[in-house]
């Protein structure tokens, strides 16, 4: 079971803690990927921002990065953000604390960011008040379950267009299972707020080279 919008009571319940949102005054909305970097699909991501100039942050799951440290640089060299994603795409609810804190560090020593996005969305109050420490927790407003293959590409694009609003994060994935989805949604997605006066920014200016 997933919500396509986050419920508001509870990321306002958790607003000191977690980062739901960014308000913004502007018509901004901010694109986040999970699960990269992926061979030939974050590159296609890559050349879709491009095109359009929008900019996104990458969630990047640590041993992805090792195996593709060369997509990793060029998402960084290309203006977008990144963010740890742990190393292998643990479920904290399924992990014990110590197990889950050293493999978000092993990410880390690849990743090296401030922003942490916790595989599922979640976390337990423990492992939120210990992270919170190191990294900005980062969910989302927006999700618009390109992962689920039960679900149409046209149902895909309703989730994302019909939630997303000023100050957003939408999230997609940059994975082999959501790439269907994904392939048909993004680009019109873009289009759709382009065409609305948007703008699409990374949550994080930090640089890495």
């Amino acid at each position: 079971m997933y919500f396509i919008k986050s419920p508001l009571i509870v990321s306002y319940l958790s607003q000191k803690y977690l980062i739901w949102n960014i308000p913004s005054k502007e018509k901004k909305i901010f694109l986040t990927f999970d699960d990269g970097p992926t061979p030939d699909i974050t590159l296609w991501i890559l050349d879709l921002l491009k095109k359009y100039n929008a900019y996104s942050t990458f969630f990047c799951v640590g041993e992805n990065v090792q195996k593709h440290h060369d997509i990793f640089f060029k998402i960084i060299k290309e203006g977008h953000s990144v963010g740890n994603h742990t190393y292998n795409h643990l479920n904290a609810f399924k992990t014990n604390n110590k197990d889950y804190f050293n493999n978000i560090n092993k990410a880390q020593n690849l990743i090296k960011s401030s922003l942490f996005r916790p595989p599922y969305g979640k976390l337990t109050i423990t492992q939120i008040k210990h992270i919170k420490k190191s990294y900005d927790i980062v969910l989302w407003s927006v999700l618009s379950a390109d992962f689920d293959k039960k679900i149409s590409k046209e149902k895909c694009l309703n989730n994302v267009l019909k939630n997303s609003t000023p100050g957003s994060i939408v999230v997609f994935h940059d994975s082999v299972k959501a790439f269907n989805n994904l392939y048909c949604t993004l680009p019109r997605f873009i289009e759709h707020f382009l065409e609305k006066g948007y703008t699409f920014s990374n949550i994080s200016l930090k640089e890495y080279l």
